[in-house]
């Protein structure tokens, strides 16, 4: 379950930023995964709560944003989200689309309380 170890990489990266902001209180991280990113957004949230349960960072709240796979059509530039590995452009019916979204794996934001 690498979910875990990721969930891991969130907590570090926000008690590295907690430590840039003395006094402050941080009371949400957004993480943003894409579809294509082989993370389950599930275990992800279960990891990251077993990590912080019985710490100070307990009261901490993951907020997870599933992020579409998209594709642009080479033909008419028009972008779209796949749906059933349907990767045809609906709007000129062009066979040739690039991936340009869905693969995701970032940090979105660390909402913080000042004192």
């Amino acid at each position: 379950m690498h979910e875990l170890g990721i969930a891991n990489s969130v907590l570090e990266a926000v008690q590295a930023e907690a430590l840039r902001h003395p006094g402050a209180h941080v009371v949400k991280v957004g993480v943003r995964v894409g579809e294509l990113a082989g993370v389950n957004p599930d275990s992800l949230a279960f990891g990251f709560e077993a990590l912080t349960r019985g710490t100070e960072w307990e009261r901490l709240a993951l907020d997870v944003e599933t992020c579409p796979r998209r594709h642009r059509c080479l033909a008419c530039q028009t972008t779209f989200r796949v749906v059933d590995a349907l990767f045809a452009c609906p709007g000129c019916g062009a066979a040739q689309t690039e991936c340009i979204g869905g693969d995701e794996l970032e940090l979105a934001f660390l909402e913080m309380e000042e004192p």
